[in-house]
Formats: C-alpha cells, sequence, structure tokens
C-alpha cells in the first residue's frame, strides 16, 4: 500500500539521518593515521618540534625559521590529510623567506588524541605559544588558515596580536558548511558538533585580512566566504579566481597573491 511505501521511506530517511550525525566528526576530522616524511617535504630545513598543550597531549609539528625582517607564516590546515601533504604549495614562500611553523593537530599525522573545535584551538595555541617562547610574536606572525583551518586562524586572531591573516577556501561557519553539504536533511546545520562560528569572531581581528576562494567550489560555496568577508572589517581583501574549486587555488596564482598582500601590509621588522 502507498502509505507503506512512505512509512518506510521515513523511517530510513530517519535511520539515515540519525547516522549522519552520528557520525560526524568521522565526516569532518578525515585525518588517517599516517605520519609525515620530513626527509620527504618540498622545503629544505623544516624541523621537527614538540608542543605541548593546555591539556597535555604532547604534538609534533614542523617549523623553519624566518630571515630577518620577515615573518613566520602559521598554518592551520584543512579537514584531510597532515602537514607533509601542503609542503608543495607552500613552498614558494619560504623561497622568499618567510618562516613557516606547520600546525599539526591531535588525532593527525601520527599525534595523539580526537580531534574536535576546542581541541584544535588548544593545538593551535600551543603553537603560538612555542613561538612566543622563540621571540617571534605579534606582526612577526601570519596567521594561515586552509579550510578548515580557518576557522581555528580566525579564533587565534581574534584572541592574539598579528601582523596578517590568510584564509585560503573560508567559511562563514561549520553548521553553514554542513546545511550546504547535506541540504537534503533539514536540521544538518543546527545538529552539527563543532561549529567553528567565524563570522561571529571575524570582527575582533585588528589585522589586514586576504580572503582567498574558488569561484567553482562545491566543498565550501563562495556564498559562505562572502558572508565571512561582509562580516570582517578594514583592511581586508577578496580575491576570487574564477576557475578555480576547494583545492586547486594554488593552480590559479594565489602564491602569488598572497606573497603581494604580504609585501603591501608588512613592514620590515626584525626576527629573530
Amino acid at each position: 500500500m502507498p502509505w507503506r511505501v512512505a512509512a518506510m521511506a521515513l523511517a530510513g530517511y530517519g535511520v539515515f539521518s540519525l547516522s549522519l550525525m552520528a557520525a560526524q566528526r568521522s565526516l569532518v576530522y578525515q585525518n588517517g593515521r599516517g605520519a609525515p616524511d620530513l626527509e620527504r617535504s618540498a622545503i629544505p630545513d623544516l624541523q621537527e618540534v614538540r608542543l605541548v598543550t593546555e591539556d597535555g597531549l604532547e604534538l609534533v609539528a614542523w617549523y623553519r625559521g624566518a630571515e630577518a625582517g620577515k615573518p613566520v607564516l602559521v598554518v592551520t590546515h584543512g579537514n584531510a590529510g597532515h602537514i607533509g601533504h601542503r609542503t608543495a604549495k607552500l613552498a614558494a614562500f619560504t623561497q622568499e623567506g618567510y618562516g613557516l611553523f606547520l600546525v599539526e593537530y591531535r588525532g593527525y599525522g601520527g599525534n595523539p588524541g580526537k580531534p574536535d573545535e576546542d581541541g584544535l584551538y588548544a593545538d593551535a595555541r600551543a603553537a603560538l605559544d612555542w613561538l612566543a617562547a622563540e621571540g617571534v610574536t605579534g606582526r612577526d606572525l601570519v596567521l594561515y588558515g586552509e579550510s578548515l583551518g580557518t576557522g581555528v586562524a580566525v579564533a587565534m586572531a581574534a584572541e592574539r596580536e598579528v601582523g596578517a591573516v590568510v584564509l585560503e577556501a573560508s567559511y562563514s561557519s561549520l553548521a553553514d558548511v554542513a546545511g550546504s553539504l547535506y541540504w537534503f536533511v533539514p536540521f544538518a546545520g543546527h545538529a552539527i558538533f563543532d561549529r567553528f562560528d567565524a563570522v561571529s569572531r571575524i570582527a575582533a581581528i585588528d589585522a589586514p585580512l586576504l580572503l582567498m576562494h574558488g569561484q567553482r567550489d562545491t566543498t565550501i560555496p563562495l556564498r559562505l566566504a562572502e558572508s565571512l568577508n561582509d562580516a570582517a572589517v578594514e583592511p581586508k581583501r577578496m580575491w576570487v579566481a574564477p576557475g578555480a574549486g576547494h583545492n586547486d587555488l594554488y593552480d590559479h596564482g594565489a602564491a602569488e597573491v598572497v606573497l603581494t598582500f604580504l609585501q603591501d601590509h608588512l613592514e620590515t621588522s626584525s626576527n629573530p
């Protein structure tokens, strides 16, 4: 009977929706378990450093110091893979003398722990505290967030003084991303555990801001980055690559855009 078919379909939809909600952290944090190999990095002279987070986890990260007068880019990466997958695209910055600190999250790249929103914030704070102990603070820091990591970068920049902020494939909140990706689950945006509400924090950033996005991004729609840009204060710039999607901004000139932005907004200062 038709009503039985409808009831079965509704029940199946309910089970699917509840399963999706229960599995959401495994969908958000696609971390794998492999550890990055420093010897295979595309950037020479990176060194392994160890951080201790506020909740007692010991994490491995990678660091290369800056040349005199250049800041250190602190990179909080996206939800998939590990820091070893980012060195090829970031090599352009070290070639220009910029320092690089690749934050590796708990549960990623062989690190202990399980990732969640508060945990990723704690991991980024541990990286900034480590750099502060090395004398790298304030204008000598550039926070660089990638995809999921843009929410981490925004939160840190709202808390601390930095020289500049770069956001690659950013979003207003992870709840908005969930609502866009899972539009067929009406409560998806409301039921998400880790919200990364960047749009509520971004106006607190007192530093030059660059947002980069692909016009053809189907993972994080451009409109979510535009909402974030609208909420930010000056000085800010939004660069949209017409032919780019979510993961290929560097194939469309992103490195040159970032370098020009940093040269325009950061005065020469001394780094240890």
